[in-house]
């Protein structure tokens, strides 16, 4: 199974509660082609439209299916369907975290520079002109 991304928009015409009817209309439409959703966002109202975001997971030769359904629902403006790339592992350092995990970089603070040897400096520089 592949992880997508569906954001699509939505006629404003509709009432908040049709917008709620209407979404859990396109999740069982991904259920019903075998997806399983991951996050579901609340449709935003924008200028002229509604947009709803949803993230879920398919295997890729049954999105066709699920794009000849939302090409019949005649709420839907526009859509679009985005591969998300697989999330890799990160490694999360904490206290217990064997040394060889442990960043490597030591970072020495600089010496500190008296005022006397700035001043001395700027008296070079200034002289010199």
């Amino acid at each position: 199974m592949r992880h997508y991304e569906l954001t699509y928009l939505i006629s404003p015409e509709l009432s908040e509660e049709e917008i709620k009817s209407f979404q859990e209309k396109i999740i069982s439409l991904i259920q019903g082609v075998g997806g399983s959703l991951s996050e579901v966002l609340e449709p935003a109202r924008k200028k002229m439209a509604y947009l709803a975001t949803l993230n879920f997971h398919l295997d890729p030769e049954k999105l066709g299916n699920l794009e000849k359904g939302l090409k019949s629902e005649n709420q839907v403006l526009r859509y679009i369907i985005l591969t998300k790339p697989r999330t890799k592992e990160v490694l999360v350092l904490s206290k217990k975290a064997p040394p060889s995990k442990l960043p490597k970089k030591i970072v020495k603070p600089e010496a500190k520079v008296e005022l006397k040897e700035i001043e001395k400096k700027l008296e070079e520089i200034l002289g010199e002109q």
